[in-house]
């Protein structure tokens, strides 16, 4: 009984407010399928009728919240929002994370300009290069360091 009074809500759910109410049948097909239609089904038993429910005469007035209410549902909206800030913020940090660590990668092969030469004929690193290879590892630890303030922040708020 209860699954019927749940289809017939959904079945109410369909139509538009302004339209007539319309009952809905429950059918048995001859191989033990359950059909619910609001028409007749070909070779189909029909086992029971649904009536939809009767249209609001007036609208519902707005339900008042005490202002402890009140005070609870802004809270919940503000943690609400600040939480979705918090996932963007967590993405963006994982995508400046990511993007640093591949710059990292790839900023190990050293460019031109970035060799001098030594006076036994070989090369060695300048201070060019280095200087980029700290800036690179500052730029991941300052995008982990983002990441990792969101989501504490995030988690805390859970």
């Amino acid at each position: 009984m209860r699954a019927l009074a749940l289809l017939a809500a959904l079945f109410a759910a369909q139509f538009p407010s302004g339209a007539t109410a319309q009952n809905a049948y429950r059918f048995v097909a001859p191989d033990g399928r359950v059909i619910y239609s609001d028409q007749p089904v070909a070779g189909a038993r029909l086992e029971a009728t649904i009536a939809a429910p009767p249209a609001p005469s007036s609208p519902q007035p707005a339900v008042s919240l005490t202002p402890r209410q009140e005070a609870l549902a802004k809270s919940a909206d503000e943690r609400i929002r600040r939480l979705n800030e918090l996932t963007i913020e967590i993405q963006g940090a994982e995508r400046d994370l990511a993007a640093a660590n591949a710059a990292l990668q790839a900023g190990v092969e050293p460019r031109e300009g970035e060799r001098i030469g030594t006076y036994a004929g070989r090369a060695r690193l300048n201070d060019a290069y280095w200087a980029r290879q700290d800036d690179n590892q500052r730029a991941v630890a300052n995008a982990q360091a983002r990441l990792d303030r969101a989501v504490q922040e995030r988690n805390g708020l859970r």
